[in-house]
C-alpha cells in the first residue's frame, strides 16, 4: 500500500535516510499522516499536534510542511501514538491513532507495538511486510477541535546580552538567560565556576579597631542563642576577652582590599531577596540578623506561596528560602518564612541568577478571608421526613462562623433533583454568596445532589479530591456564588476536606484540578486520638 505519492519501499528508503533507519513507528506514522491529510478540506493551511516524541514527529516532517523549527508542529508528549492535523485558524481537524482492537489480525505489529515480543526476537522483515499490507486499516480517525491556546505562534522578544555568560538571549526570559538561571544541561558551566570570596581572618588581639565582617553568635546550651556581635560592629579592647570566652581566637574583619562588585555580602543579598519576595500582607523583619531576614504575616489570612518560583530560587546555588505551607491559615504577626545567602559572600553571578529566578512578582502574600454569607443546604429524604435528626447544619455553621462568616439560611430537601434546585434558589434569594451542600455525593444512583445543583445552574464543577476523609468533595459555582458539596464523612470525622478547602474559598483563591492533585501528597488524615489540625501533616 502506498504512503501518499511514495511506494512503501520508497518511503522506507526515505525514512532510513532521514531517521537513520526505517523505524516501524515511522512507517506506521507515514500512513497516519496521509490518512489525516486526506480527511482535511482541500487547500487549507494546517498545523500538527503530535502526542508522542518517538518516531511520529519525523513522519510529520517528512510528509508535510510542519516542523519543529517553523513552529507548525507541536509535540505534547502524552505517551499516546497519535497525530492531529488541524486548520491553523479555527483549530478544527482530525486525529489519527492506532486502533488496538484492529491489531489482533496482525501479530507482528501487535507484538512490536505493545512490547509483547523482545526486540531481539522480532522478525523485522515480517514486521515490515505486515505494516505494508495492513496500511491504514489498523488506524482510527476522529474529528477534533484543538484548544485555542495551541493556535498561533508566540513571537520572540528583543535580544540582549546575558550579563553573566555574555551570550545572546531573549529578554523575556528574565534578568539573565535561562542557562544561568540553572537550566543549563551541563555538570559544570562557565557561570557556575566562580569561587566564593575568602575574607580576611586575623587573631582576636589584632582585630581591635576593625569592624566585624559578620554576626557572631554566643551559644549557652539550654539557655540562649543569639548574635553577641553584629556585622559592622567595631571591635574594642574590652571585646577581646569576651570573644575568647566564646571560643574565638581569630575573627573575620572587613577588608577594603576585597574585589568590589564581584561578591555580595550575605546581609545585602538577604535584603535584596526579601524586597522581591514579600508581597501583599507580608512584613519583613527589618535589618538582617546573622545574615537572615524573616517574614511575618502583616494580617491574618491564607498564606499564598508561588511554589514554582520558590523551587526555582532554591535550585539556585548558595541561596535559600523556607516558608510555611502554601494555603496555611496564619494569624497576624506569625512567622511565615525566611531567606538568606548560604556563604558569607555570594558570588555576583549566583546573586544575579537568584534574582532572575525570583522574577518580578512576589512569591509570598496573605489573602484575607472574606466574611461570606453562607447558605446551608442539607439533602436527604430521611432528614427531610424527620426520620433522623440532622447533625450536618450545626457542623457547617460552627466551622463557617469560626472563620468569620455568617450563615444566612438553612434549607432541608429530600433526595430529589427539583427539590434540591428549589432549595438552592431559596438560599440565593436570602443573599447567600456561598452555598454549602451536604451528603448525596457518592456513586449511589440515589445520590442526586450534584444533578440538582446543575439544574440550579452550577458550572465549573470539580467532583472528587485526593483527600481522605473527603474524597467525594465537590467545588463549583452558580454565577458569582461559590458552591461546595460536603460528603457524609464530615459527620463522623473532626477534620475533613471541608476544613482544607473552605478557607481557600473564603480567601477567593482559585481551586483547579491541579491544585487538588497537589493535596494528594499529605492528603491522608491520621485520625489521631487528639486532633491538632492545622498543626499536623494533613493536607500539607
Amino acid at each position: 500500500m502506498h504512503i501518499g505519492s511514495y511506494t512503501f519501499q520508497e518511503f522506507k528508503n526515505k525514512a532510513a535516510e532521514f531517521h537513520g533507519y526505517p523505524a516501524p513507528g515511522l512507517l506506521i506514522g507515514g500512513y497516519m499522516v496521509e490518512m489525516a491529510k486526506a480527511a482535511l478540506p482541500p487547500n487549507i493551511l494546517f498545523e500538527a499536534v503530535v502526542e508522542s516524541k518517538k518516531c511520529l514527529p519525523d513522519a510529520v516532517q517528512l510528509l508535510t510542511l510542519c516542523s519543529i523549527g517553523n513552529g507548525w508542529m507541536k509535540i505534547i508528549n502524552l505517551g499516546r501514538y497519535a497525530v492531529s492535523l488541524f486548520d491553523k485558524y479555527t483549530g478544527e481537524g482530525v486525529r489519527v491513532s492506532v486502533d488496538l482492537g484492529k491489531l489482533e489480525n496482525w501479530p507482528e505489529i501487535e507484538g512490536w507495538f505493545l512490547k509483547l515480543v523482545p526486540k531481539k526476537d522480532q522478525d523485522t522483515e515480517k514486521l515490515f511486510r505486515e505494516i505494508e499490507t495492513a496500511g491504514d486499516t489498523i488506524l482510527r480517525l476522529e474529528r477534533v477541535t484543538v484548544q485555542k491556546r495551541l493556535l498561533g505562534h508566540s513571537h520572540m522578544t528583543r535580544i540582549d546580552r546575558c550579563p553573566v555568560c555574555h551570550e545572546a538571549y531573549p529578554v523575556s526570559d528574565g534578568a539573565i538567560c535561562r542557562g544561568c538561571q540553572g537550566e543549563a544541561p551541563y555538570e559544570h558551566s562557565r557561570a557556575m565556576a566562580a569561587e566564593e570570596c575568602m575574607p580576611t581572618r586575623v587573631p582576636v588581639a589584632e582585630a581591635v579597631g576593625r569592624k566585624a565582617l559578620h554576626d557572631m553568635t554566643r551559644i549557652e546550651p539550654g539557655e540562649s542563642k543569639g548574635a553577641e556581635f553584629l556585622a559592622g560592629q567595631t571591635i574594642t579592647a574590652g571585646d577581646v576577652c569576651r570573644l575568647q570566652q566564646m571560643g574565638r581566637n581569630s575573627v573575620y574583619v572587613q577588608d577594603e582590599s576585597l574585589p568590589q562588585g564581584e561578591f555580595v555580602h550575605e546581609n545585602d543579598a538577604a535584603v535584596s531577596f526579601a524586597a522581591r519576595m514579600a508581597g501583599d500582607g507580608i512584613r519583613c523583619s527589618g535589618e538582617p540578623r546573622e545574615g537572615k531576614i524573616d517574614f511575618h504575616a502583616a494580617r491574618s489570612g491564607l498564606l499564598q506561596v508561588d511554589l514554582e518560583a520558590l523551587e526555582r530560587f532554591n535550585l539556585t546555588p548558595n541561596v535559600m528560602c523556607a516558608t510555611r505551607q502554601h494555603c496555611a491559615l496564619v494569624e497576624e504577626g506569625r512567622l511565615v518564612g525566611g531567606t538568606r545567602a548560604i556563604p558569607l559572600f555570594l558570588s555576583r553571578d549566583n546573586f544575579s541568577r537568584a534574582l532572575a529566578a525570583l522574577g518580578d512578582a512576589p512569591i509570598m502574600s496573605i489573602a484575607p478571608l472574606r466574611q461570606a454569607k453562607v447558605g446551608v443546604l442539607v439533602t436527604g429524604t430521611e432528614v427531610f421526613q424527620g426520620l433522623i435528626e440532622d447533625r450536618f447544619a450545626p457542623i457547617i455553621r460552627a466551622k463557617a462562623e469560626a472563620l468569620g462568616s455568617t450563615v444566612v439560611g438553612e434549607e432541608f430537601t429530600p433526595d430529589e433533583r427539583q427539590a434540591i434546585a428549589d432549595g438552592v434558589k431559596k438560599l440565593l434569594d436570602l443573599g447567600a454568596d456561598l452555598i454549602v451542600t451536604t451528603a448525596g455525593l457518592s456513586v449511589d444512583p440515589d445520590d442526586v445532589t450534584r444533578k440538582g445543583l446543575e439544574d440550579a445552574g452550577m458550572t465549573d464543577a470539580l467532583h472528587g479530591a485526593p483527600i481522605l476523609p473527603g474524597a467525594m468533595t465537590l467545588i463549583g459555582r452558580i454565577g458569582s456564588v461559590q458552591v461546595m458539596g460536603v460528603p457524609a464523612c464530615a459527620l463522623f470525622f473532626k477534620t475533613t476536606s471541608l476544613d482544607v478547602l473552605l478557607p481557600r474559598l473564603l480567601a477567593g483563591v482559585p481551586i483547579t484540578r491541579r491544585d487538588l492533585a497537589r493535596i494528594g501528597e499529605g492528603g491522608v488524615c491520621l485520625q489521631c486520638n487528639t486532633c491538632t489540625y492545622p498543626k499536623c501533616t494533613f493536607a500539607k
